[in-house]
């Protein structure tokens, strides 16, 4: 008897959440960055050892095999965000440097706004 190959559960979250790994880098100083392919890399190491239990079942193993490349260069980009956040903040002569050029930025963006 032939048996239906199923999906592995969390391949399709673990590229979602790959993918916001590369905006959240952005955002978020990397922060964000790391947390989501943080977690869609684990979710990956759960499917991965589901797959090596019996391979014969899953029918998408590329998909986490893609998730697990996507998420890795979601870490890498979050580690290069960070280290250049802390590069900025360290050349403009600390944080409260850096806090008072933000604030420069936000009173001269609402300055533009209300003219």
């Amino acid at each position: 008897m032939e048996q239906l190959q199923q999906k592995l559960p969390n391949a399709t979250l673990a590229l979602v959440l790959g993918i916001i790994s590369f905006l959240a880098c952005c955002c978020s100083m990397g922060i964000g960055g790391f947390i989501f392919s943080g977690v869609a890399l684990f979710l990956v190491k759960k499917d991965l050892s589901l797959y090596a239990e019996n391979p014969s079942l899953y029918s998408n193993y590329s998909q986490v095999n893609t998730a697990k490349i996507i998420a890795i260069i979601g870490l890498i980009l979050a580690a290069l965000s960070l280290l250049w956040s802390i590069y900025s903040i360290w050349s403009m002569g600390g944080w409260d440097a850096y806090m008072e050029n933000v604030q420069k930025m936000m009173e001269e963006f609402q300055n533009a706004q209300s003219q």
